[in-house]
């Protein structure tokens, strides 16, 4: 036998509890999908194959996971127990020799040190399977677990097969095992299914292995299984707080951190500032220095040092440093924002890229835009950006300055160190170098009124 390691991932379930017609695999807990986290925990091991075995909603498992490398996939057409879903990688697995890590797309909370562990001690003792267990205050309902004081497993007996002095064992089967495969081989392809089910239960194979080792997990709560929505909502719980505290411990400040939700997935350097209210998700990465919040929503986008963002929404976007966003700023669609510039009250920026130093500092929508280094965008300046049918680029190269008020209509150009005048409408190409303005004459009325006033006045009288 080798130490070679595959695994096999158990997602072939509906999840019926969960209410849903999404596979329970694939909601969504902390930036991933359960089945997602469930293959995080890997990451302190080195596994020759990673088999997913799916069923329900197979297509969409497969979609989902389609980005995973090397992930292998095997159907389980039927749901009938553990033990007939690890039948079903028999074939896939034919020739192989090593061991066979057995999860649950269900549990997500695994750490990567629990499973890293959990394969150590089953390859030191040489085991034919070990399975991680856990030491319940209340186990009932939990088939139990004996073991003599080695931790060698002697049998295992369902709940409402144990005796009343049984029942006081609070050792319980997490679900999640590391066999020895040529020796799981001799038992898995004869696996009965006499019990008041009908299943195939992977625990039958234990009584015929020998030697079982038990490892109890530190943390109970990294064997949690999500089988109702509610079970999701502590999981979540569960896993922000690990986030936040490993956050914390490496030199990240947060305010108010009950306030605060951060996925698996986000990156924070140290010497960040994040305050109340404050949500980091998906493939976020704050940089040094940074102060995000309050009321802050940054989701897929890239903060650079020393930039502070506040009451603002940020998607799929870039801002390079040095720069201040918000309040009540939203950028959007692969926008990239230069060094020290400024994005301020009520500004949508949409696919759009602004060089260094440039200011929008209030009041205007930025789309389909490429803006220079050192522009001003005046309060009410609008990228006519759509005609109906397309969208068209607008073009502002270094040192231009927009009046307030006003709409350039693209596709349109302002060449470098133009100046648009308030409330201009520009619908053609400026060349370097030249102010535009496209008011009309200004004309003064004098002893105006409108009509209705000297009617109200008439009726007053």
């Amino acid at each position: 036998m080798t130490n070679s390691l595959a695994v096999a991932v158990l997602a072939a379930g509906k999840g019926t509890r969960m209410r849903s017609r999404l596979p329970k695999v694939l909601h969504p807990l902390g930036g991933r999908t359960l089945v997602e986290n469930v293959l995080a925990s890997l990451s302190q091991v080195k596994t020759e194959r990673q088999i997913a075995i799916v069923g329900y909603a197979a297509d969409e498992v497969r979609s989902t996971l389609a980005h995973v490398t090397n992930l292998e996939f095997v159907e389980q057409t039927e749901q009938l127990g553990t033990g007939h879903a690890v039948q079903q990688v028999i074939p896939a697995l034919a020739g192989f020799e090593g061991n066979l890590l057995v999860l649950n797309g269900d549990v997500p909370l695994l750490r990567p040190e629990t499973i890293a562990k959990m394969v150590q001690t089953h390859v030191d003792n040489d085991n034919a399977a070990t399975i991680l267990t856990a030491q319940f205050d209340d186990p009932t309902g939990y088939g139990r677990v004996f073991c003599d004081e080695n931790y060698i497993v002697t049998e295992i007996i369902e709940h409402r097969d144990c005796t009343p002095d049984q029942r006081a064992n609070k050792r319980i089967n997490s679900g999640i095992y590391c066999f020895n495969w040529q020796k799981l081989m001799t038992i898995l392809p004869h696996l009965k299914s006499d019990n008041d089910q009908n299943e195939y239960y992977l625990t039958d194979v234990v009584k015929d292995l020998s030697p079982v080792m038990a490892l109890d997990v530190d943390d109970i709560e990294e064997i949690s299984g999500i089988n109702n929505r509610k079970q999701l909502s502590d999981a979540a719980t569960v896993l922000q707080r690990r986030i936040k505290d490993e956050l914390m411990l490496s030199g990240i400040t947060m305010l108010n951190p009950d306030s605060i939700t951060i996925d698996a997935t986000v990156t924070v350097e140290p010497d960040v500032i994040i305050e109340p209210e404050t949500h980091l998700r998906g493939n976020t990465t704050i940089a040094a220095g940074c102060r995000i919040g309050p009321g802050t929503l940054i989701e897929n986008s890239t903060i650079g040092e020393n930039t502070t963002v506040r009451y603002s929404v940020i998607n799929d976007s870039t801002v390079k440093g040095a720069g201040q966003i918000g309040p009540y700023t939203h950028l959007r669609g692969e926008v990239v924002i230069g060094e020290g510039c400024r994005i301020g009250n009520f500004v949508e920026v949409k696919k759009t890229t602004i060089g260094n130093k440039t200011n929008a500092a209030h009041l205007s929508y930025l789309g389909n835009a490429t803006l220079g280094n050192k522009v001003n965008i005046g309060a009410g300046t609008i990228t006519a950006n759509y005609d109906g049918y397309n969208k068209h680029p607008t073009t502002i190269k270094d040192n231009a300055k927009t009046g307030s008020n006003s709409v350039l209509v693209a596709p349109v150009t302002l060449g470098e160190n133009v100046t648009v005048g308030a409330g201009a409408v520009v619908t053609k190409d400026v060349d370097d170098d030249c102010l535009i303005v496209t008011r009309g004459e200004r004309r003064v009325i004098k002893d105006w009124r409108p009509k209705f006033v000297d009617q109200q006045q008439t009726n007053k009288e």
